[in-house]
């Protein structure tokens, strides 16, 4: 089957760029090259689905309405063809060896082979807009399953697997450590194989790609996702509609946020293709993609750059974690919350002498009983009574968005960093099911287990310093929440009951708010409601 030249309007136009390439798999309406003329520049779009068996012009060459551009084998040529070379191996292994029982696997194996499509594996929603990409758990060539992990990302205060949506051997990798990436890139390719029982009757729709899937180089592919980029201004746009382009690069430059008067063109008459902002996206992606991290926290705070100490002794730099560097966007943004924090003390010493009872108990099936199962009960409770806490400040900056579940992000330190795993529900769960998790979360999180879901949701935080030391601290707000609760060592203090002074275990407490939800008063009643809670944590049947 051919592709003929279409009616343009015009007796003749020139063949100004070739979207595809023999091979390629193509739908219908897939642009297939570029024609330009004295007055217009169209793409000419496929009048049928299959593969392209032949291109017969050139870049350059002149063609008129009918002239033959591509010739295609359509998908049912293709599938045919692929059954009738199974059916020859069947024949030839029929003659070769007696008739067994079982049909012969080479057959399918051929019938497998012509119908596997290779699948993008893409990021997934980890909660976050940017990751850094930490370590690649797999190779070209591996046999992988689904749910393995494949990548290790490093997000803001977490680091998460990334595990596979499809089973196969993986064909490529599209990026590498230290590539920064979102939700939606491509991480890796996988050749899959399908159920060896689909009938060959029927065409399969997987030999018909999408548009995107066609006439793109793997490594433009892998510089291409890697991207991060940003919408381009109407200056911008202005600039992009002078320069000497088709239709097809000035999509794929709004798309990659190319600015095509910075691209340098190499088609005819200074023509911009699509090869030439594939290459400049190519020399912009040179450098680490966090390089302008650091530059735009900086920005974001308003700070000058460093003074010279060589005048002082001089100094060395010393890199971060990357966990600690892909915290800086999102620590930054505190820049931009007026917090302030309320700090309290709560009396626990009839809660520590409870959990001194429990705690062989819940040892004996496995279970750490520690304060924080308590404390996140109560919390959960408030937050059911005061739930402007786990809410958020609107887009429009003049409502409150309020939550119908409570969802509690729980900080919890690893060798790398501070990460912040989530505990679901924790007011509809009993104090025991609430430790168990907890240790649980905690695990998986020393151990990089974190799931992107083990990471997504939380309207509210505790952060606590356990036993390391101090008597109150300052915890951020963690946007977009508005509240977060911090947790400092208990000591025993003398306490005045009226008559005199007796020994009581006191347990610090400092809640950091947005002060443009939550106002000081109402903070001071949050506080002063969760000691009596923890004062006597039976208030919690009432």
């Amino acid at each position: 089957m051919k592709i003929l030249a279409p009616d343009i309007g015009v007796e003749k136009a020139l063949v100004a760029e070739i979207l595809v390439k023999v091979g390629d798999c193509i739908a219908v309406e897939d642009s297939l090259l570029v024609l330009e003329s004295d007055k217009a520049t169209v793409e000419v779009p496929s009048t049928a689905a299959g593969v392209v068996k032949s291109i017969l012009v050139q870049q350059g060459d002149t063609v008129t309405e009918g002239v033959a551009l591509i010739e295609l084998e359509s998908a049912s040529q293709t599938l045919e063809t692929s059954t009738a070379e199974a059916s020859k191996s069947e024949v030839a292994q029929i003659k070769a060896k007696p008739v067994e029982n079982e049909p012969s696997a080479q057959p399918a194996q051929s019938q497998v082979e012509s119908i596997s499509q290779v699948v993008d594996v893409k990021v997934p929603d980890i909660g976050v807009e940017k990751a850094l990409v930490a370590e690649v758990l797999v190779k070209v060539g591996d046999q992988i399953e689904t749910e393995q992990s494949i990548v290790l990302l490093e997000s803001d205060k977490a680091t998460v697997e990334v595990p596979s949506s499809v089973a196969g051997t993986v064909e490529s990798i599209q990026i590498k450590v230290g590539d920064s990436v979102k939700e939606g890139v491509v991480l890796i390719q996988v050749k899959t194989v399908p159920n060896q029982t689909q009938s060959t009757s029927e065409p399969s729709n997987d030999l018909v790609p999408s548009a995107n899937e066609i006439g793109s180089p793997p490594s433009i592919v892998q510089e291409s996702t890697v991207a991060t980029p940003q919408p381009l201004t109407q200056a911008q746009e202005s600039d992009n509609a002078k320069v000497y382009a088709g239709p097809a690069v000035r999509k794929l430059a709004r798309e990659l946020g190319v600015v095509l008067t910075q691209v340098k063109a190499s088609g005819e008459h200074d023509r911009v293709i699509k090869e030439d902002v594939f290459a400049y996206v190519k020399t912009r992606l040179t450098a680490p993609q966090f390089a302008s991290t650091p530059q735009t926290a900086l920005f974001a705070s308003g700070l000058p750059a460093l003074p010279d100490f060589s005048a002082f002794g001089g100094g060395e730099l010393k890199a971060m974690t990357r966990l600690q560097q892909v915290s800086i966007p999102q620590l930054s943004l505190n820049n931009f919350i007026p917090q302030v924090t309320q700090f309290d003390l709560a009396d626990i010493t009839e809660l520590e002498a409870w959990r001194g009872e429990l705690k062989e108990d819940f040892k004996k099936q496995g279970i750490s009983l520690t304060i924080l199962a308590f404390i996140a009960k109560a919390v959960a409770y408030l937050l059911k009574q005061e739930p402007y806490f786990a809410g958020h400040l609107a887009d429009d900056q003049k409502s409150v968005l309020l939550r119908h579940e409570i969802h509690m992000g729980i900080a919890v330190a690893t060798p790398d960093g501070l990460t912040v795993p989530v505990l679901r529900h924790p007011d509809r769960k009993s104090i025991k099911q609430i430790a168990q998790e907890l240790a649980e979360l905690s695990q998986k999180a020393r151990d990089r287990k974190l799931s992107p879901k083990d990471l997504q949701g939380a309207n509210f935080t505790l952060t606590s310093l356990g036993s390391i030391g101090g008597t109150a601290f300052t915890p951020l707000v963690n946007w977009p929440q508005v509240a977060i609760l911090g947790i400092s060592p208990a000591t025993m203090q003398p306490v005045w009951n009226g008559k005199d002074f007796e020994p009581r275990l006191m347990l610090p407490l400092s809640l950091s708010y947005d002060h443009r939800v939550i106002n000081g008063a109402d903070a001071a009643r949050f506080t002063h409601k969760l000691t009596e809670l923890l004062k006597d944590i039976r208030h919690l049947l009432l």
